[in-house]
């Protein structure tokens, strides 16, 4: 991976850290846009007794992955590197399976569960470089993402009790 500005970043992290929390970053980044795919799938699929439950939960979920799929993508350009945008890149970085043909709402719901929680897997995963570098930017996004993802796959837990 190169960094991409022309311009001399001085921010108080080497471009190796920055190359390595970019990396985290990246993973991070096409996880959280896989499962605002899968989330927005489902808020079109799904039906059942509780369809306007979910229809409106799922709707919640992916505006709100939209912002972040935002935020993670500037963090990456604003450290420097490019930020991964296609299908593509997506499949070979995200450890988040599409979802294929239109599942019932019970295994929606078990489907994003899983995909939360691989969400913060790979944000816990990208920790470490940049608490290494010092970087409290990224930090800071990194535990706001997993704080958001424990507590969106603890509510869906709740509706298969």
């Amino acid at each position: 991976m190169q960094a991409q500005d022309q311009m001399m970043i001085d921010i108080g992290i080497s471009e190796s850290d920055r190359e390595s929390i970019v990396q985290g970053l990246s993973h991070l980044l096409a996880d959280t846009y896989t499962l605002y795919l899968k989330t927005h799938n489902f808020h079109w699929n799904v039906t059942g007794p509780m369809f306007q439950t979910l229809h409106t939960m799922f709707m919640q979920q992916y505006t709100e992955l939209s912002v972040a799929v935002d935020d993670i993508a500037e963090r990456i350009r604003s450290l420097g590197f490019p930020a991964p945008g296609s299908y593509t890149d997506y499949a070979k970085l995200a450890s988040i399976e599409e979802t294929l043909g239109v599942p019932t709402a019970d295994e929606m719901i078990r489907l994003l569960v899983a995909g939360n929680e691989a969400v913060v897997r790979t944000a816990r995963a990208a920790f470490p470089a940049a608490e290494r570098a010092g970087d409290e930017s990224t930090a800071d996004l990194l535990t706001e993402r997993m704080r958001l993802h424990e507590k969106t796959a603890w509510m869906l837990r709740s509706l298969l009790q």
